[in-house]
């Protein structure tokens, strides 16, 4: 059903920049669709900046809990790209990095996977992006 309200709600033309919602920082990217991300993504790979992946999902209540916290952190380190994808709307792209479960925070350097935290481990993110990032 997710799915299908997304498809709904937003994929068909919109603008390429969509706004972020009200409960989120603008340290927070979000990408829609697969080939933004991609070229994100590709651009990010050249940069020894660390990337914090967020999948998450607009049903998960856990998701919904971390979500000022990553705010929070993305406001902190500012020396880190902090994205939202939800995995409703990009299934391909959360299959392609192994996501089973949300939240899931992937972080991501130069293109590859430094190390990762699945649910709301609110410390253990911390933690793991002060010992990652540049």
């Amino acid at each position: 059903m997710g799915s299908a309200l997304s498809s709904l709600l937003g994929s068909s033309g919109s603008p390429s920049e969509d706004p972020p919602s009200s409960s989120e920082s603008s340290r927070v990217s979000t990408f829609h669709s697969a080939p933004r991300w991609q070229l994100h993504f590709n651009s990010v790979k050249e940069t020894p900046k660390l990337m914090v992946i967020d999948f998450s999902a607009s049903w998960c209540g856990p998701c919904k809990f971390m979500e000022p916290f990553l705010n929070a952190m993305a406001a902190k380190f500012t020396d880190v790209e902090f994205v939202k994808l939800d995995v409703d709307e990009l299934p391909d792209v959360a299959q392609e990095f192994g996501v089973q479960a949300m939240p899931t925070f992937v972080l991501v350097k130069q293109g590859k996977e430094v190390d990762r935290v699945v649910g709301a481990r609110k410390d253990e993110l911390e933690k793991k992006v002060e010992k990652n990032k540049c």
